[in-house]
């Protein structure tokens, strides 16, 4: 893994759009980042892509897969069955050092079993977790689990919250990042039975900043910087926000569009109205994260434009670039024997 000189493979095959915006995504970010991309998929359709494109100054390589993973298939099918998919391809490059991290806006599922059978887990990690860095009303926090592993047990959210926090110090460079328990409410005491113990053994952690438990509406306050939740609950809270702000912004233009005057308050407000829509634009920050891994592999959405995939490739590099696997590596390391006497509660 060179820091100095990322490589960064990319399953162009994924998605709703596959190569159309994959590839151009892919180019805008190796062009703007100076690191390598492999484009990873149908080699003809990926040269077709490229010839509309102005490649040159960009170190790019095209790797040749036959097969795609639909997003009907089952994940334990495309592990079994596709040994030629864009996105086994892509980890096997991880897994045999030809490229430092994966990015795929194609069926979450196949990357998360490709990722973990194929490119392996850190030593010690159980269970890898993905990671939504979402916007506050000051600085982006970071959500986890958001759909990786739906039943969890203490130790899982142990070690959730340790990776998120060396996440979040390395690539949102936050020295003292606050960590909270999503819960039910504020008060120690309050949640459920996984809940209650993990709040226990945070708060044995000596490293970390944990500052209790928090509620779904201290989610955006930006009073946070690492959320910790089981994938299920991760995973609600995700997809609410993401409608949410989705149908916020629906309202809002019918009424703005309403009446004359309000068409003038439109029109004034026309520069906030446009900040406020790249706030919450999902493609601002590409994707999320699946952190436990041996290398690093972001899952894009499936809807992703050129954008959001130039955004997941560059935060791939960036995570090397940092060094942030090191950081995870040894998070995980120091916290060894605290994640053995989580396991122990019954």
């Amino acid at each position: 893994m060179s820091k100095d000189a990322p490589i960064i493979a990319v399953d162009v095959m994924g998605g709703d759009f596959g190569p159309s915006v994959c590839v151009p995504g892919a180019v805008d970010a190796a062009r703007a980042g100076h690191f390598k991309i492999l484009l990873v998929g149908r080699e003809n359709d990926i040269s077709a892509e490229l010839a509309n494109l102005d490649i040159s100054g960009v170190d790019v390589e095209i790797c040749h897969a036959t097969e795609v993973a639909e997003m009907d298939e089952k994940p334990s099918d495309i592990l079994r069955r596709k040994k030629n998919a864009s996105i086994q391809v892509a980890c096997r490059l991880v897994k045999e050092g030809q490229a430092d991290g994966v990015v795929s806006p194609g069926h979450s599922g196949a990357t998360v079993a490709c990722g973990m059978f194929i490119m392996g887990r850190i030593a010690g990690v159980e269970r890898p977790a993905l990671a939504s860095v979402m916007p506050t009303e000051k600085t982006p926090m970071v959500l986890l689990d958001v759909g990786a592993n739906v039943d969890c047990k203490p130790h899982h959210l142990l070690q959730f919250g340790l990776m998120a926090n060396a996440f979040a110090k390395d690539m949102l460079e936050l020295p003292n990042p606050r960590l909270g328990l999503l819960s039910i409410g504020e008060e120690e005491g309050k949640g459920n039975s996984l809940v209650k113990e993990t709040y226990e053994l945070l708060k044995l952690v000596q490293d970390i900043n944990f500052v209790g438990n928090v509620e779904g509406r201290d989610i955006f306050t930006g009073d946070v910087d690492v959320i910790v939740c089981d994938g299920f609950v991760g995973n609600v809270a995700l997809k609410l926000s993401e409608g949410l702000a989705t149908s916020i912004a629906r309202i809002l233009k019918r009424e703005l569009l309403g009446t004359t005057l309000a068409k003038l308050g439109a029109f004034l407000s026309k520069g906030a109205f446009k900040r406020f829509a790249r706030f919450v634009d999902y493609a601002e920050y590409g994707g999320a994260p699946l952190l436990g891994l041996n290398g690093i592999a972001v899952i894009a959405h499936g809807r992703s434009n050129s954008k959001a995939v130039a955004s997941a490739t560059r935060m791939a590099a960036t995570f090397v670039r940092k060094g942030t696997y090191e950081s995870l590596v040894e998070a995980i390391s120091l916290n060894e024997e605290l994640t053995r006497y989580g396991k122990a509660i019954k």
